[in-house]
């Protein structure tokens, strides 16, 4: 199952189908997303209710619950001088309780099961903060903690994977509304040295295929010309 079935989410919703795999891709609104081979269901990852239903329509379609996808995640970069507290808002319900609420929807089918694996997505920006990121990168520092903390917890019953994405072409920059960020970033030439999403789905579906007795517990994926 993917939260997120746009950029990475569609494209490793793609491979698994290709696998074999029934994929369920979730959005708001899936009558908007386009060329698409796999199920598609409508949720709100900003609430846990509409996620819990969304899961156990799955579960009863299918049987079972193999993988989980958390890919959904927002970046409206801005500086703290900004205050643009809505955004702050926006990116805490979504980049944290989003992963949370969709975790807590699969957790414990997985433990009775013994079986499953869980997929976070962070970013380099969880890693290292530049000026404009404090407030994305503490959403993405949560995704890291939260990622290490279901490892540990469920250690011996589900693999636990937390990629860490640096400049791939996805919707992500569609979300920065602060223009002055979206100059300082292209002044970087990211736009130029990012890599087709693809590549990072690819990451995603090397961590999926281990033995379960494996877990690839973190990924770190850059484009090669990326330094930050």
């Amino acid at each position: 199952m993917l939260f997120g079935s746009s950029g990475i989410g569609k494209s490793v919703g793609e491979f698994l189908t290709q696998k074999g795999f029934a994929v369920y891709g979730t959005s708001r609104n899936p009558e908007r997303i386009e060329n698409h081979p796999f199920k598609l269901v409508a949720l709100d990852v900003n609430n846990s209710e509409s996620i819990l239903k969304a899961v156990e329509a799955v579960i009863l379609a299918e049987g079972r619950l193999d993988i989980l996808v958390n890919n959904a995640g927002i970046m409206p970069l801005s500086l703290i001088k900004k205050g643009r507290t809505d955004e702050w808002d926006q990116m805490i319900d979504v980049n944290i309780k989003g992963v949370l609420y969709g975790i807590d929807s699969v957790y414990a089918h997985m433990l009775e099961r013994e079986s499953g694996q869980i997929i976070n997505i962070s970013s380099v920006a969880g890693k290292r903060v530049m000026p404009g990121s404090a407030v994305y990168s503490g959403t993405k520092y949560a995704v890291r903690a939260i990622s290490e903390g279901l490892r540990v917890e469920s250690a011996g019953k589900i693999q636990v994977t937390c990629i860490y994405p640096g400049a791939f072409t996805t919707e992500l920059a569609f979300t920065i509304k602060d223009e002055s960020m979206m100059e300082a970033l292209m002044s970087r030439g990211l736009g130029d040295i990012a890599q087709p999403a693809e590549r990072v789905a690819e990451s995603i579906v090397y961590a999926l295929q281990q033995d379960p007795g494996v877990s690839v517990n973190e990924i770190v994926i850059r484009p090669t010309a990326q330094d930050t």
